[in-house]
């Protein structure tokens, strides 16, 4: 795996952002312990950043593809209002109660609605339009999932992808995956829909702001 930033950098960055709650200190701890792949969970730094665009945007409605542990989950959650929603979708349901297990301690959690089953199909389902939307499930989906919620985001929203930089092999592309978010990056920044930015936040994060 290539170290896209110097982890003194990384360090420096932290100790300058604003710090995690108690609670998802906890939940960090947690996946570390129980899962076989934590570092799929979001950062202090990446969370802190998502939660910031959440109330940059005065979001209200926030859907989320793949919820993993909860910890992006729950950091969006706190920077929505109290009358606020966001829905989350995953297809397990050992990571998702490890998820459920902190939202319940959280005041935010009330605001936090879990569907466990396929996102394309979930998302199909959905009613009403979403202020922000965040991928960060299986790669070789991530365009589908994006023309799939690209509808269902209010002019002026987000659709925030992760891991776009997939450890730095979207510049020599040999796997399924590495080869689905190259094609991804792509496809939105051709895509005249939207305006696409990516940053070298972790993994890299593209951000599309709808037209």
């Amino acid at each position: 795996m290539i170290t896209l930033i110097p982890e003194t950098i990384e360090d420096y960055a932290r100790a300058h952002t604003v710090k995690e709650s108690d609670l998802l200190q906890r939940l960090v701890k947690e996946t570390y312990k129980e899962t076989d792949l934590p570092e799929m969970q979001v950062g202090h730094l990446e969370g802190a950043f998502l939660r910031l665009l959440v109330k940059s945007i005065g979001a209200k409605r926030v859907l989320e593809i793949g919820t993993f542990t909860g910890y992006s989950t729950l950091v969006m959650a706190e920077g929505l209002p109290n009358d606020g929603e966001i829905i989350t979708l995953d297809i397990n349901p050992d990571t998702t109660s490890i998820a459920k297990k902190y939202w319940t301690e959280s005041p935010h959690g009330k605001k936090i609605r879990s569907i466990l089953a396929p996102a394309l199909d979930s998302i199909k389902n959905l009613n009403g339009l979403f202020d922000m939307v965040f991928i960060d499930a299986d790669k070789e989906n991530y365009i589908n999932y994006f023309e799939a919620c690209l509808p269902k985001v209010r002019q002026g929203g987000l659709i925030v992808a992760d891991n776009v930089l997939w450890s730095g092999k979207v510049l020599n592309p040999k796997e399924k995956s590495d080869i689905a978010i190259t094609e991804f990056n792509k496809h939105l920044i051709n895509d005249r829909r939207v305006e696409a930015v990516m940053l070298t936040v972790r993994d890299g994060l593209m951000l599309a702001y709808k037209l």
